[in-house]
């Protein structure tokens, strides 16, 4: 049996320990618990690291077999409430955000995947949404700067090191813009030559995350008094105008939600789907309902909007050709679209969108805004093809909602249900209430 020193001064026996140990990490193992022993929850006092987790946090730091595996195990275990608790401390994840950010670190899509899972708590949510690391610039560096703390086997420093004192900076931006990078990695080429080694998809399931915590944290009676300090802080991060580039305070400015609009269309199922929740738990807030929907310049005081509405159109417009009248109402881009134009294939997807703009219709802006710019047009063709009835039953009710009378009292107009077309309307009319609710994801 190795020994601790031999651990220490042998990776290949690392290696071959961890190797061994990671079958059983996985949901269901028979031997599983013995990661857990030592983790306990519900306690008044702090809950203490067991050895097993700090060892597997500090391997995440190892040369690649090592930190692949290390990662690999914390990622099955991170699925325990305990775990999670364990790895949600400021510093672990500081690396973790930092090692994503770092465009050459190799086992970034692996760190991301961790951090989703760690984003479901709102602890971990909390400390990342007010995170500030620390880089330092330069003009030879990739994206210009390097993240200190991402230091590890897997994502050297540069040599030669940068002389300039390092500054701490919000990690967020970052993060938004290492997932804009992600999306054109291919495999193609060699991995040595790519600007960036990771696709970090699994960041759109961390956005969609951060976002709930955003929108619902008043209503939270779980998070603690520090905890809420820190969200409201950045409670609108993903609708608040920044620099497009956080290193350059003058560059223009744009909301981090425009940035992830064009993906709502992607190839990739867990980067689109994380994006469309993103902009669902945004929607939560009505006062932001504005910004997400608009793209003009002059609808908002901080800049254009996120121009939502197309980005979640998209996925719902079929290849179907539309009355010239009907055509006029849509926005541009979703005028003559091509004959191959394909919907959404996964409903899941699908019934996120549809429930987005039932939120949307939360305020007489956005009914108003949908109106007027082919909501009723897009979702009349889907529902003709569309066969899941829970998604169908949505669709019915969003119609009624834009197809109502509002009446002189914009905000509390009476329920006016009617037969639309081709969109069948149910016998009996819901209330208001029932037509507005939507279920939290």
């Amino acid at each position: 049996m190795a020994t601790d020193a031999t651990l220490r001064e042998n990776p290949q026996a690392r290696q071959l320990a961890l190797s061994n140990l990671l079958p059983h990490t996985a949901p269901g193992a028979a031997h599983r618990p013995i990661f857990l022993e030592g983790l306990q929850s519900g306690s008044l006092q702090k809950s203490k690291e067991s050895d097993i987790i700090r060892d597997l946090k500090l391997l995440c730091r190892d040369q690649l077999a090592i930190s692949h595996d290390a990662f690999r195990a914390l990622v099955n275990l991170s699925e325990s409430s305990l775990v999670a608790a364990c790895l949600s401390d400021p510093v672990f994840l500081n690396f973790i955000v930092s090692y994503i950010i770092h465009p050459q670190s190799t086992c970034a899509d692996l760190a991301a995947m961790l951090l989703s899972n760690l984003s479901g708590s709102a602890t971990a949510c909390a400390i990342v949404i007010s995170m500030k690391i620390e880089i330092i610039r330069g003009d030879n560096l990739p994206n210009n700067f390097y993240p200190v703390q991402s230091r590890c086997g897997t994502c050297t420093a540069p040599d030669p090191y940068p002389k300039d004192k390092p500054e701490s900076i919000l990690a967020l931006p970052l993060l938004v813009d290492a997932f804009l990078q992600g999306s054109a990695v291919t495999h193609d080429n060699d991995p040595s030559k790519r600007p960036r080694k990771a696709e970090l998809h699994f960041l759109a399931s961390v956005f969609a995350n951060l976002a709930s915590v955003m929108s619902l944290f008043p209503c939270n009676p779980f998070f603690k008094i520090h905890q809420l300090f820190l969200v409201s802080r950045w409670a609108n991060f993903f609708l608040t105008s920044r620099p497009t580039n956080e290193l350059d305070a003058q560059s223009p400015r744009e909301r981090p939600l425009a940035k992830l609009m064009a993906f709502t269309e992607h190839k990739d199922k867990i980067r689109r789907g994380g994006i469309v929740a993103t902009i669902k738990n945004c929607a939560f807030d009505p006062t932001l309902h504005k910004a997400i929907l608009t793209e003009d310049d002059s609808a908002e005081e901080e800049g254009p909007g996120a121009g939502g509405l197309v980005a979640l159109l998209l996925p719902l417009a079929g290849p179907e050709e539309s009355e010239l009248e009907d055509q006029e109402n849509l926005p541009e881009a979703l005028q003559m679209l091509p004959p191959d134009k394909k919907r959404e294939t996964d409903p899941a997807i699908r019934l996120t969108i549809v429930e987005t703009l039932l939120l949307l219709c939360h305020t007489r802006f956005g009914r108003d805004y949908q109106r007027n710019h082919g909501v009723y047009e897009i979702i009349r063709a889907a529902h003709l093809v569309e066969k899941d009835e829970k998604i169908l039953e949505h669709i019915e009710r969003l119609v009624n909602l834009l197809k109502r009378d509002e009446g002189d009292n914009a905000e509390s107009a009476p329920y006016q249900a009617s037969r639309i077309e081709e969109v069948h309307q149910p016998e009996q009319s819901d209330s208001d209430d029932e037509d507005l609710r939507i279920e939290e994801i």
